[in-house]
């Protein structure tokens, strides 16, 4: 129960910020406008509150769109943690992808969302395994908010469901808490061996300029 909630709610989260950061990243770095800078920076500026800060207020607005005990609150509150990250990543990614290629495209006919799916998008494989990734791990491994706004025991994710079960008040079940902790550990590390580089590809890009 708890392995299957996990699974929907990091899948559910990467693929939305793979989606959210993907549009965002290549509007910050094709799309000139006032501000631009200033916006980006604020994206980022979130990344300096710990999560626990945004609890009170995301607990307050999910409340009132009734999507607590529900799969899709986990799913906006890590996209909500992941994103910015995510959008810098994905612009970075954008930048070092020439303009002339567009722009042949442009000639061909293509409109600007065939462009970036058909050219642009393609050539960021990289960026978007890095944004999968990075995603998956702050969804997979998320307590905070898996505690906070699920009060429910069969909505529960792995890290509060594992800690409500095994470990009481007065007695601890050691054993069967690391046990679990051994499985739920065990895809991440799986996935992490085969798409390692992609993340630090993507984690290094723009360290170098030319």
């Amino acid at each position: 129960m708890f392995y299957k909630n996990t699974i929907i709610v990091a899948g559910g989260a990467t693929l939305l910020s793979i989606f959210v950061s993907i549009f965002a990243g290549y509007a910050f770095s094709r799309v000139k406008f006032p501000g631009s800078n200033l916006l980006l920076l604020l994206f980022l500026s979130t990344q300096m509150f710990p999560a626990v800060t945004l609890l009170i207020g995301l607990y307050s607005l999910y409340s009132s769109l009734n999507l607590l005990n529900t799969p899709w609150v986990l799913i906006l509150a890590n996209t909500t943690t992941a994103l910015p990250f995510c959008i810098m990543l994905m612009k970075t990614f954008f930048d070092g992808i020439s303009k002339e290629l567009e722009e042949a495209a442009e000639m061909d006919g293509a409109g600007r969302f065939m462009t970036l799916f058909r050219v642009i998008v393609p050539l960021t494989t990289p960026g978007i395994l890095s944004v999968s990734i990075y995603t998956f791990l702050i969804a997979w491994d998320d307590f905070l908010f898996g505690l906070s706004l699920v009060s429910e025991m069969d909505m529960r994710t792995i890290s509060p469901g594992l800690a409500l079960k095994f470990m009481g008040e007065f007695t601890y079940n050691w054993s069967g808490a690391s046990a679990a902790a051994v499985v739920a550990t065990l895809p991440l590390l799986v996935a992490f061996m085969f798409l390692q580089r992609y993340m630090v590809e993507g984690l290094t890009a723009g360290g170098v300029k030319e």
